[in-house]
């Protein structure tokens, strides 16, 4: 019976941070936290059903902001349930198993988003520059590729970070953050962590290059755009929602990355939890606020506009 129960491997346990002063506004938390996620599962299922509904907005672009706010509520899910739990249960530790597939969710989620921002740029340029190809570029059958393409390229970089890090022997149990990632995992580890610093940053290096490419392609666009009126006022309304977006997503990996890889105990708690939370907080409720507006004006310009054409018809 001993050499039974000495046989049997229990789950490797992980402890994270306990959020400063939870005995005292645990509550407070739990309910901000709570009214959050509610807020973004509430926006961002809206804007898709919204998407869905109306006939005017199947168009790529928006094909394109319905799988932004399908991916938010995803990246979303991976943080959310985890630290309501752990404030209802007052119990700040996580499985080794369960951290991995948490760190898999929020970061498949920060990445997917930059490669549909990126794509959500190709898209823009060809309406505005090439508005005569537009429709024979940008089918159906290629939306659909290229958004297999978005997630496709996205896991292909997450698997591997994951496996690279779930492959090595850890010695530490404390992730000194409110939710796991990556780095914080490799950290845990005792032996050398050259492979992942290396691919860590071919992946910074190349989802940077793709923050670049959509800078150029906006470059583009504005230059483009002086010559016409109609471009102009294209590019403002299609076009700034995606910029605001933009700057809103290289912020947040921005932070996290200053926070994972150069965080330090100096840092002052606070702080280290906003740059934290800023990730998960920011990108999945402003993007579908910005969008949502814009998609407002769209619609009461297609309003408009069919108003007139009955007008002038009687």
């Amino acid at each position: 019976m001993n050499n039974m129960m000495d046989n049997v491997s229990y789950p490797m346990i992980l402890t994270l941070m306990v959020p400063k002063e939870t005995k005292s506004y645990k509550h407070v938390y739990f309910i901000c936290f709570l009214a959050l996620y509610l807020l973004i599962l509430s926006i961002n299922i809206r804007l898709v059903m919204v998407i869905i509904m109306e006939k005017a907005l199947h168009e790529p672009m928006y094909m394109f902001l319905c799988h932004v706010c399908i991916n938010g509520v995803f990246g979303a899910s991976g943080f959310y349930p985890k630290i309501l739990s752990d404030l209802i249960l007052d119990s700040y530790v996580i499985s080794f198993h369960m951290c991995a597939l948490q760190t898999y969710v929020i970061y498949s989620s920060l990445l997917f988003e930059i490669t549909i921002l990126t794509v959500m740029a190709y898209d823009r340029y060809v309406a505005i520059c090439k508005p005569l190809e537009y429709h024979s570029k940008l089918t159906k059958i290629t939306c659909v590729k290229l958004i297999l393409f978005s997630w496709v390229f996205t896991n292909g970089f997450c698997v591997t970070a994951a496996l690279l890090t779930n492959l090595r022997p850890i010695c530490k149990y404390h992730i000194d953050k409110l939710y796991c990632d990556n780095w914080s995992i490799v950290k845990l580890s005792c032996v050398s962590s050259f492979v992942n610093n290396v691919f860590g940053y071919a992946m910074t290096v190349t989802f940077f290059s793709l923050i670049i490419f959509i800078i150029v392609s906006y470059f583009k666009l504005i230059s483009a755009c002086k010559a016409s009126l109609e471009s102009r006022r294209k590019f403002w309304q299609t076009c700034l929602p995606h910029i605001l977006s933009l700057i809103n997503f290289t912020s947040a990996y921005c932070f996290d990355i200053m926070y994972s890889r150069y965080g330090s105990n100096d840092i002052p708690e606070s702080l280290r939890n906003f740059l934290a939370l800023e990730l998960v907080i920011v990108p999945p409720v402003f993007n579908p606020l910005i969008y949502g507006l814009n998609i407002r004006a769209v619609l009461r310009a297609k309003i408009l506009y069919i108003l007139q054409e009955v007008y002038v018809y009687l």
